[in-house]
């Protein structure tokens, strides 16, 4: 157990400003502070988008919050920048380690390089990353998941919920990440469905375009799936998934959230009975986990992998309509447990 740290305001304020040097791009010098194991607890840098994209990100601050309130340590989240470099990752890392925090987890795949180069300076820290399965080392977990098997249920929702055989994906980056929910999501509907049709659709090839933080970018997408008659849309776009969701709501068609449950979001609570359902992923657990087996003096370390068997996947049913419908709740379950019998095995590309 982590002895818990009990900092003057003082000492809270120049940490903080410390942080925020770090942050922004600022150094400070090796012997401002020393890595002092033990003191403070769980750190999450953000990926693109930041806190408050009612997804990914936000997924990883409930794991945070929850870890707060169950060790009652100090935890530290940090924003990206704009047009930032994988040495600014690097250093906002360090500078979290440094500090005394444990774990430290950057969240996304963007963090791969930074990850790696923060846990070789820092051996006696844990790191983690989510959604990134390269990084071997002692101190390093890969937060990973199966997002093709909750994607394929999502499909199934879709195919069954479509009243003009049309249904719509839209995801954020072109990247082999987002191909998994694509890929999981058409067999989905095809294997309910072989006469509904996918439209599917990217909004940038990488993530310094926008295609993750963009809701403009991602509301244009969906409504030009829905005037080409797709009456159900998917979206795996992080913040840009608002503006799918949004022109679902104002076309009267269904929307399919994703990561987190999109039903529940304060800020989507004007669209939510367009959001059929949403094809999670429990970043919050695997976040907590992490950092309670710090707590617990075990870290764990390599790929951590969640899925439809542990969990840690699978489809909301916040939404009355979507909770009570008997025959899609029968097809998705009948699908899941093939799923995890092996009987179905999803694509992932």
């Amino acid at each position: 157990m982590r002895r818990i740290s009990r900092i003057t305001v003082a000492g809270a304020a120049t940490a903080s400003l410390a942080l925020a040097l770090s942050a922004c791009g600022g150094t400070s010098s090796e012997s401002a502070s020393s890595e002092s194991k033990g003191d403070k607890g769980l750190a999450i840098a953000y990926d693109v988008g930041g806190k408050g994209d009612q997804s990914f990100n936000d997924a990883a601050y409930a794991g945070l919050e929850q870890a707060k309130k169950e060790f009652g340590y100090e935890t530290a989240d940090i924003e990206p920048t704009e047009g930032e470099t994988d040495a600014d990752k690097t250093q906002r890392l360090t500078s979290l380690a440094k500090q005394g925090y444990n774990p430290v987890v950057g969240v996304g795949y963007a963090y791969a390089t930074a990850v790696k180069e923060a846990a070789a300076k820092y051996p006696n820290t844990t790191f983690g990353i989510v959604d990134d399965s390269t990084i071997e080392a002692d101190n390093v977990a890969d937060l990973v998941f199966s997002e093709e098997e909750a994607s394929y249920l999502a499909g199934v929702a879709a195919a069954k919920s479509t009243k003009t055989n049309t249904v719509g994906f839209v995801g954020g980056v072109d990247i082999p990440l987002i191909h998994k929910f694509q890929a999981g999501f058409e067999q989905g509907v095809k294997d309910t469905n072989p006469k509904a049709k996918v439209l599917s659709q990217y909004l940038t090839q990488t993530a310094e375009e926008g295609g993750f933080s963009s809701p403009d970018k991602g509301k244009t997408a969906a409504e030009g799936q829905i005037e080409k008659k797709a009456d159900v849309v998917y979206a795996a776009a992080g913040l840009s998934g608002q503006g799918v969701i949004e022109a679902a709501a104002a076309n009267k068609v269904w929307a399919i959230g994703v990561d987190s449950d999109q039903y529940k979001q304060e800020a989507l609570a004007a669209y939510k009975d367009s959001i059929l359902t949403s094809a999670m992923k429990d970043v919050a657990k695997a976040v907590y986990n992490l950092a309670k087996s710090v707590e617990d003096g075990s870290p764990a370390t390599g790929i951590v992998k969640g899925d439809l068997k542990t969990g840690e996947v699978g489809l909301s049913d916040s939404n009355p309509v979507f909770k009570d419908d008997a025959d899609l709740q029968k097809a998705i379950e009948t699908a899941k447990e093939k799923i995890i019998s092996g009987e179905i095995k999803v694509k992932s590309s």
